[in-house]
């Protein structure tokens, strides 16, 4: 089958790579690797001779697990029924997770430079509780040297207010999941928005002159249309957000979309095939660049590339550290990738007995490492091998000449010198794509 022409339809399992070695070889027999890195002074990893990791960039995730309501395609670990209390035992646990963090040799009085709020819904946080959460971060690992504070939010939850209060407490990147615009696809997908609620946040939203709005969409939801997604991308272009966020509709295994096609007999998701999704996207980064946007990875167009930055994306894709508060969070730690124990009551349990909540832990080996940054940075369409000479001491033409040949042969990569880069048609399918680079022992199994 050529690459360029994929005719597959869309079935269960996750499609979108943001990780390597894929998560489903994290293992809890190895959570030990995880607090002996935290244990390290910065700089100091196990298996990389060639890393400059002094002055690696130091970055905090947050997640914020609550939602109004769960959409069908979500797949994250979101709870909708918990009322102020439990939310207040969560919030006390992120601060201790977060000082026992601060008190390990790996912190040493490091500075965060990038802060990501992720959910699960941020903006589900009452205004008192995220200054009350805030104020506490930043007495624990201060902000003065952040570059970037993302924070995401749903339309429905914002109000003039409460966006005033996020945008004092410092955060510079408001990720706005708009998703669609169309009230039946939004129903039909169980998001807790409608039409109406966007643009009521949006009058408030531009009145407030945060440094950077992106707003996501996803091409592809249940119930979409050719002419649905066409004013789907005219309406999100007359907003002129300073970037867009487009992805491509996939069903991992724990969604409710997936539960119903489980309990029917479906094999087939009942949206979009994948060949449907990608020219979806491409229609709409044609109809942005029109408008003097640039495409800015696999997912991205940005109005401004000058003054439009992603910083959390882009340090971690450069191998930054990252340590991540929350139930089922991630982090990568000098070297070490894990994850935080995954059950509500056993996250908050761990934490307030004075334990680190790692379920979970890899220490890939340096070849892993370089896999990991190379195909994360491949999602920006192009990549320097001078960059992987430099940092791994690798020579990633030559190491990976069957996975460049056969990508050429699809005709989506060029190569010339250093300089290596994705067509257009092989941006938008990229995450297919980077299966290429995986070792052997990594291309089985489920992704997650």
């Amino acid at each position: 089958m050529s690459a360029t022409q994929p005719a597959e339809q869309t079935t269960a399992g996750n499609y979108f790579i943001s990780n390597y070695p894929p998560f489903a070889f994290w293992q809890k027999e190895r959570a030990g690797e995880a607090l002996a890195a935290l244990e390290r002074a910065p700089g100091r990893q196990e298996c990389s001779p060639h890393q400059e990791a002094a002055g690696t960039p130091l970055g905090i995730y947050v997640h914020i697990p609550f939602c109004r309501k769960r959409c069908h395609f979500c797949y994250f670990r979101v709870y909708t029924d918990k009322d102020s209390l439990q939310i207040k035992a969560y919030l006390d646990a992120v601060v201790r997770e977060l000082e026992m963090f601060a008190a390990r040799p790996f912190i040493g009085g490091r500075k965060p430079s990038f802060i990501y709020f992720g959910g699960g819904t941020p903006s589900y946080l009452s205004s008192d509780q995220l200054t009350w959460l805030t104020d506490k971060m930043k007495a624990l690992l201060p902000w003065d040297a952040v570059e970037e504070v993302t924070f995401e939010a749903e339309p429905g939850t914002l109000t003039e207010h409460k966006l005033k209060v996020i945008r004092g407490v410092g955060v510079t990147r408001l990720s706005l999941g708009i998703e669609h615009w169309d009230d039946d696809v939004l129903t039909l997908n169980g998001r807790a928005h409608l039409s109406k609620e966007i643009l009521r946040a949006w009058e408030f939203i531009k009145a407030l002159d945060f440094p950077q709005v992106n707003v996501d969409l996803i091409a592809g939801m249940l119930g979409e249309t050719e002419d649905k997604w066409r004013n789907a991308v005219a309406k999100t272009i007359a907003l002129s957000p300073d970037s867009v966020t487009i992805y491509q509709m996939e069903v991992p295994y724990n969604t409710t979309i997936y539960k119903e096609m489980k309990a029917s007999g479906k094999l087939t998701a009942p949206i979009a095939d994948w060949a449907t999704k990608r020219r979806w996207v491409s229609e709409a980064f044609g109809e942005f660049e029109k408008q003097g946007y640039t495409i800015a990875s696999a997912y991205t167009v940005v109005k401004n590339k000058a003054r439009t930055n992603f910083v959390y994306r882009d340090r971690l894709w450069a191998g930054a550290d990252l340590v991540g508060a929350g139930v089922a969070s991630f982090s990568h730690v000098g070297g070490t990738h894990f994850q935080n124990l995954d059950n509500f009551g056993e996250y908050i349990a761990a934490v307030t007995d004075g334990r680190l909540p790692v379920n979970r832990a890899l220490t890939p080996t340096p070849q892993e490492r370089l896999i990991r940054e190379m195909i994360l940075q491949l999602k920006l369409g192009r990549i320097d091998a001078g960059y992987f000479r430099k940092k791994f001491g690798a020579e990633i033409v030559p190491e990976f000449d069957a996975s460049w040949a056969q990508l050429k042969a699809w005709g989506v990569v060029t190569i010339s010198g250093d300089k290596i880069e994705l067509s257009r048609d092989g941006l938008l399918q990229v995450d297919r794509l980077l299966h290429e680079f995986f070792l052997p022992e990594h291309r089985t199994g489920r992704y997650a």
